[in-house]
């Protein structure tokens, strides 16, 4: 079976998993996919909206319900309370829209925000408005380096493979290199 094979075989059950988790890398490759028919762009921010909304709730509900045995069991979680407290406090709004955005708080920032005061309702309606704009924004921009690769290269179909190839694995080393640091 071909990457493209697997990609549109399984690709929105990994663009589920992948945006429930964190998924920038499985996002911008989905767009990329989408950009070359593999995939439905409409589909790919539409599962990643839904996925990296329920993360986030579920996310703010641990923090909630669990926060301070969290705190107890994952020393790398109380090394970021103070940073999301002090930026919760000055700009409760912004950060909540845009808490997908910063690496290293897209799971840790919901879980102290559910620590917090905010309202289960505002933090759902403000992760709602941030999880679309991410969806968007990330997906589009897989879409759209498609657009540019195409013009570079005049049948991309044919490089489709690699190009796939070159993207997960990029994201995947980074990733890596990230939880390294």
């Amino acid at each position: 079976m071909t990457l493209t094979e697997l990609i549109a075989s399984y690709g929105y059950y990994a663009i589920f998993i992948g945006t429930f988790l964190e998924g920038e890398t499985v996002l911008i490759a989905a767009g990329f996919a989408a950009h070359l028919g593999i995939l439905n762009l409409y589909w790919v921010i539409a599962i990643a909206f839904i996925a990296s909304t329920l993360g986030d709730q579920l996310a703010f509900l641990l923090g909630r319900w669990h926060g301070k045995q969290l705190l107890e069991r994952l020393p790398a979680l109380r090394r970021k309370v103070s940073i999301v407290h002090a930026l919760l406090e000055r700009y409760h709004v912004p950060l909540i829209l845009g808490v997908r955005f910063f690496y290293g708080l897209r799971i840790a920032g919901p879980i102290v925000i559910g620590m917090s005061n905010i309202p289960h309702i505002v933090f759902a309606t403000l992760n709602m408005i941030g999880a679309i704009i991410w969806a968007v924004l990330v997906a589009s921009a897989g879409y759209y380096f498609g657009m540019a690769l195409e013009m570079w290269i005049a049948d991309l179909k044919q490089f489709e493979e690699i190009a796939l190839a070159i993207i997960l694995v990029a994201g995947a080393c980074i990733w890596l290199w990230r939880r390294k640091r």
